[in-house]
């Protein structure tokens, strides 16, 4: 089967290629070929089969329709502006986030056989606050343009599939941590640089206080979740093409108590708060916690990691990499 990941280039992106192209297969299926598409060619891991690696405007249909040739079964579309990218720029958030998907259900549809699309939205699709707990069949109600637009991009594709042009899994990602590299425009990214920097013997700044609660996932769970979905029977889904993954609800400062257990109390010492308003007021909206039965009950979603093993699963795979883009 051919295989093309939009946003290939970024972390998530080259993790799950990387995955793929160690195990050569998906499911019972043995992968044939791979493409990577990104705003700037993404590095190509070591595959049994041939991986193309391609830079492109998502939002350019005949470019996107270029990395998503005849025959290919499958697509993960993580390309994307960030949340608080999005919100400062409106117009590059519509092009990236609408008219890139808009892309990939018209490439998606010209191809003989509806490919599986797996997209990944977001949490900040939801509304709610600190205080929600919200169930499988909560409204989404976005207090922010990246989120609205995740919404309309997850309503495309579960259109697309209702019309048979594509088969959509849309899984609504928890905050991401640790993710390496460097700090980026998400209005989430102090979440991953309080564990990471510390982690990397450097000071960082806190811009909520340490009893703001975050719905989160680690990379590895989020890469399972990934394969899973490329995978899986998505007759259960129905119409409803939405996931929300079984994540883990946490506050600051459970997570900086995880970092002291897993590095010692001089690491937690590395985090100042200062307040953010800006920051605060995007990422105060989001909900804190998810039931997620549907994805755990009756979806076989995998269960997300400790505070510990995040950090630890960090520490593995990603720190000295970090270290040493960084000049460290």
């Amino acid at each position: 089967m051919q295989i093309t990941i939009l946003g290939g280039g970024g972390f998530l992106g080259q993790k799950l290629a990387k995955r793929l192209a160690k195990e050569g297969r998906l499911g019972d299926r043995a992968i044939t070929g791979l493409t990577l598409f990104d705003l700037h060619a993404p590095p190509v891991p070591m595959a049994s089969f041939p991986v193309r690696s391609l830079g492109g405007d998502v939002a350019d249909p005949a470019q996107v329709a270029a990395a998503i040739p005849p025959g290919t079964a499958a697509v993960v579309h993580l390309a994307a502006v960030v949340s608080a990218q999005a919100e400062a720029d409106f117009d590059l958030g519509m092009r990236v986030n609408i008219q890139g998907t808009l892309a990939v259900l018209a490439a998606c549809r010209a191809l003989p056989k509806p490919p599986r699309v797996v997209f990944t939205s977001s949490v900040a699709s939801f509304g709610g606050g600190q205080e929600a707990r919200l169930e499988d069949d909560a409204r989404q109600l976005p207090g922010n343009s990246y989120g609205a637009q995740k919404a309309i991009g997850e309503l495309l594709l579960q259109d697309a599939s209702r019309k048979g042009f594509l088969d959509a899994v849309n899984i609504r990602l928890p905050t991401v941590i640790v993710r390496p590299g460097r700090p980026n425009k998400a209005a989430s990214s102090f979440v991953s640089a309080i564990l990471r920097e510390p982690l990397l013997g450097l000071e960082t700044e806190l811009p909520v206080p340490e009893d703001f609660a975050v719905w989160i996932c680690s990379p590895r769970r989020a890469v399972e979740w990934f394969l899973h979905a490329l995978a899986m029977d998505t007759a259960p889904l129905g119409l409803d093409r939405g996931i929300n993954p079984p994540g883990r609800s946490a506050t600051v400062g459970k997570m900086l108590s995880a970092l002291e257990t897993v590095a010692g109390p001089a690491a937690r010492k590395l985090v100042k708060h200062v307040p953010d308003p800006a920051i605060e007021a995007i990422v105060g909206g989001w909900p804190a916690s998810f039931t997620a039965q549907r994805a755990r009950r009756v979806l076989g979603f995998s269960e997300q990691e400790s505070l510990e093993e995040i950090i630890q699963g960090f520490i593995e795979d990603d720190l000295a990499a970090t270290r040493a883009e960084r000049g460290l």
